[in-house]
């Protein structure tokens, strides 16, 4: 059976909140099978729990933000892109604040948090979303779309008519077949303009954001001393993104996510426009792991004269 996967142990942090720049406390606590990624607001008295689901995504304006009522937590999807990448099935998320700790701006602060805690089979099987038939969300110019694929997959482009922007590789595939998370994905940072963070503040946002969250851009360049962690950086963030705002739906999915200038919002209406149709889905689970696609087992790196599936046996 391939099974869900939880933490080992709850792990804690102390980040800065980008939009409140102050120190927020995250606590990650293992779940049990089925409860799905779960956020808890404990500064809220009593605590307020707030499921990951895409109808509970109702601002997507800068970050995805998920609430109940007026209990809300933004800036989700960094960390909700970890565990799609890790295969974490079961947490709840402690905060102190409306939005998760911005971190370093990328998923590698999440991923050494999960590693930290290390992971933990549950005696259940794991469910996955496959794709049956295409769906497409479409904004102007800017598109998303699932289709059909045993296996996941992102493909993404981007443009945005910016000098350092245009000089780096504007498209980007990632096939977990063949790569791991923390290989192709995990260390791409968030981006911003300088003349959006100025009006941000001015609106008492953003007041976290720094060289060490983000990459910043003036009207031309790269303003972080060290430049960009490599030539795909852009594109691999919008991959990143996407990866949590899918995970929203509360399990993998088994497909190929294509991309055209999307975003959150029109990530979060694609999985609704998916959730609206059940003809164009099913639920599904593998009794025998062997089963599963190659891009979902545990350790998807062969060792030196390890094969994959030696390694899913062991």
């Amino acid at each position: 059976m391939f099974k869900q996967r939880t933490l080992g142990e709850s792990i804690a942090a102390v980040g800065i909140g980008l939009h409140s720049g102050r120190k927020i406390r995250l606590v990650l606590r293992p779940a049990e099978p089925d409860t799905g990624i779960v956020f808890r607001r404990v500064d809220l008295t009593p605590p307020v729990d707030i499921p990951s689901h895409p109808l509970n995504v109702n601002d997507t304006r800068m970050a995805t933000t998920v609430n109940i009522g007026p209990a809300a937590v933004s800036t989700i999807e960094h960390m909700m892109s970890a565990f799609n990448g890790l295969g974490i099935d079961n947490c709840i998320v402690e905060v102190n604040a409306p939005e998760i700790p911005i971190m370093d701006g990328s998923g590698a602060s999440f991923v050494y948090l999960i590693h930290s805690a290390k992971v933990l089979e549950q005696d259940a099987p794991r469910k996955f979303v496959r794709v049956l038939k295409p769906v497409e969300v479409r904004e102007g110019d800017k598109w998303a779309r699932l289709e059909p694929h045993e296996g996941f997959r992102l493909s993404f482009t981007i443009d945005f008519g910016h000098p350092a922007i245009d000089a780096t590789v504007q498209y980007a595939d990632v096939d977990f077949s063949k790569v791991g998370y923390e290989q192709a994905v995990m260390r791409a940072r968030t981006f911003g303009f300088v003349q959006d963070v100025e009006m941000l503040r001015a609106l008492g946002l953003a007041q976290g954001g720094s060289l060490e969250n983000a990459i910043v851009m003036d009207e031309f360049r790269i303003l972080n001393p060290g430049g960009l962690r490599d030539g795909d950086e852009f594109v691999k963030h919008k991959i990143l993104d996407a990866m949590g705002d899918l995970y929203v739906l509360g399990a993998p999915l088994i497909a190929h996510y294509t991309a055209m200038k999307s975003g959150h919002g029109l990530n979060n209406k694609l999985l609704r426009a998916l959730i609206a149709d059940p003809s164009s889905f099913e639920i599904v689970t593998f009794e025998d792991a062997r089963d599963c696609p190659v891009d979902f087992w545990p350790r998807r790196t062969a060792m030196p004269n390890e094969s994959v599936l030696e390694q899913l046996e062991a």
